[in-house]
């Protein structure tokens, strides 16, 4: 499908990252009366980080996960598990994002994305040809475009995922208030 042929959609917020980072963001907006659409990914597949966490962390977040996915299905939020962000641009009418994938744009106020490493992220920024500087998350913030489970090493905990869920939608629902 050519860009030209490409249908567009505007939300709110995209999020990308269909995993319980992404999942806990959709929820915490959908709470705030937020509407969002999550895609699986950025640029090719997804890439998961590694880690060793123990079993009881791994028993939480599997739990946390099915209850995400649940409450995703439950209250029809729009999580789109086969479809990637190929690019990201500004532009359009008040500076809103343009998220290209492979079936059509996105149009949107804010962007989350979740769970991929910072240096990932900085590929995928640069790509669309911004510079996020030393301090990524402030840089990234001024821009409208906000991080969840994104780190230099490891995978944040399942407690740290939930509360910089909450941040971030907190923020993206006062942002909106203060607009409307």
């Amino acid at each position: 499908m050519s860009a030209a042929e490409a249908p567009i959609e505007s939300t709110t917020t995209v999020v990308i990252g269909a995993g319980l980072p992404g999942l806990a963001v959709a929820s915490e907006l959908s709470r705030h009366g937020i509407p969002s659409v999550v895609l699986e990914g950025m640029g090719r597949a997804p890439r998961r980080r590694a880690g060793v966490p123990d079993s009881a962390a791994i028993t939480e977040r599997s739990e946390l996960l099915r209850l995400l996915r649940g409450y995703a299905s439950s209250h029809a939020l729009d999580v789109r598990h086969s479809t990637v962000a190929r690019t990201v641009k500004r532009g359009g009418a008040g500076s809103q994002w343009v998220i290209q994938t492979e079936l059509g744009v996105l149009r949107a106020d804010s962007l989350v994305i979740t769970d991929c490493p910072q240096n990932q992220v900085r590929r995928f920024l640069r790509s669309a040809g911004i510079s996020s500087g030393l301090d990524i998350v402030a840089s990234l913030k001024a821009l409208g475009i906000y991080l969840v489970g994104v780190t230099e090493l490891l995978a944040p905990s399942t407690r740290e995922i939930i509360r910089q869920a909450k941040v971030v939608s907190d923020s993206i629902a006062g942002g909106r208030l203060l607009l409307a």
